[in-house]
């Protein structure tokens, strides 16, 4: 089983750079692919990016294509977004995930297996 720790979250300013934490604890965290989601007050779990177990595929929504990184560190069993030019529609509670089936962002899309407690992100203009 894996749990799940983010952190990182607090208030930024439009235009600001935040990177986000995910400290994964458990059995073999580096065959678990990670992503991360977040949702808004009052809106549905947005899927932001996704990468695999071994960091060489990556895929990103819509949303924060271009403006967020994805990226793990399996040393530190921990995973991180980074996010550039934020936007207050970028506002949300994020959550780390992890799953254990085979690389699919399709699948991921719709949720995966693991999941952390989240960090909230604002972001003021």
């Amino acid at each position: 089983q894996v749990q799940l720790v983010e952190s990182g979250g607090r208030l930024v300013q439009a235009g600001d750079s935040l990177r986000l934490s995910c400290a994964a604890s458990g059995r073999t965290f580096s065959s678990y692919a990670m992503g991360w989601f977040r949702q808004a007050p009052g809106k549905e779990r947005e899927f932001v990016a996704a990468i695999s177990w071994r960091g060489g595929y990556t895929y990103y929504g819509d949303s924060v294509k271009g403006r967020f990184t994805i990226s793990r560190d399996g040393a530190k069993n921990t995973a991180y977004l980074q996010m550039n030019n934020l936007k207050p529609e970028d506002t949300a509670v994020y959550y780390c995930a992890a799953d254990a089936r085979n690389w699919n962002p399709q699948v991921y899309q719709g949720g995966m297996n693991y999941w952390g407690k989240g960090t909230l992100v604002t972001v003021s203009s």
